[in-house]
């Protein structure tokens, strides 16, 4: 549950401004996570939440910067926790995840900066990724199944 309610604030956080635990408490509600204020507090402190200004001046919350070690370990551990199948062909990888989980795995990946991956598109449950070639893939396959088994 708070693996998947935290994949929720990442892309809440993600995909609007939100500028307090309270309006995020709201976010969440919307999406069927009954939450207190305190549950969102301890969730902005383990994720390591930051409030960054936005161009218009207004704070909202966001990501540490996403060179942050403790940031990309995190998302590993997403990873692992929402991955639930790895396949192939030619180029493509597929990567199917637990029902709304796809973004945050994506994330991660996208943070590991592999070379061999051109990028990735991210579903509901779903991630189509990229590889520049089809001798590449089994490397990227065998590295990514390593990640779902930390």
């Amino acid at each position: 549950m708070k693996s998947s309610r935290q994949v929720a604030i990442l892309e809440i956080i993600s995909n609007q401004a939100v500028e307090t635990q309270e309006e995020l408490a709201e976010e969440l509600g919307k999406r069927g996570f009954r939450v207190t204020q305190a549950t969102v507090s301890r969730d902005i402190k383990e994720m390591k939440l930051i409030k960054s200004q936005s161009a218009g001046g207004t704070y909202r919350y966001a990501l540490a910067d996403n060179a942050d070690s403790s940031i990309n370990e995190r998302l590993i551990r997403m990873f692992s926790d929402t991955v639930l199948s790895i396949t192939s062909a030619y180029n493509q990888i597929i990567l199917k995840t637990i029902s709304a989980s796809a973004n945050i795995a994506a994330e991660a990946i996208d943070n590991m900066h592999w070379p061999e991956i051109l990028g990735t598109i991210a579903g509901d449950n779903t991630i189509l990724l990229i590889v520049r070639t089809i001798e590449e893939v089994p490397g990227v396959q065998e590295r990514l199944a390593a990640m779902m088994h930390r």
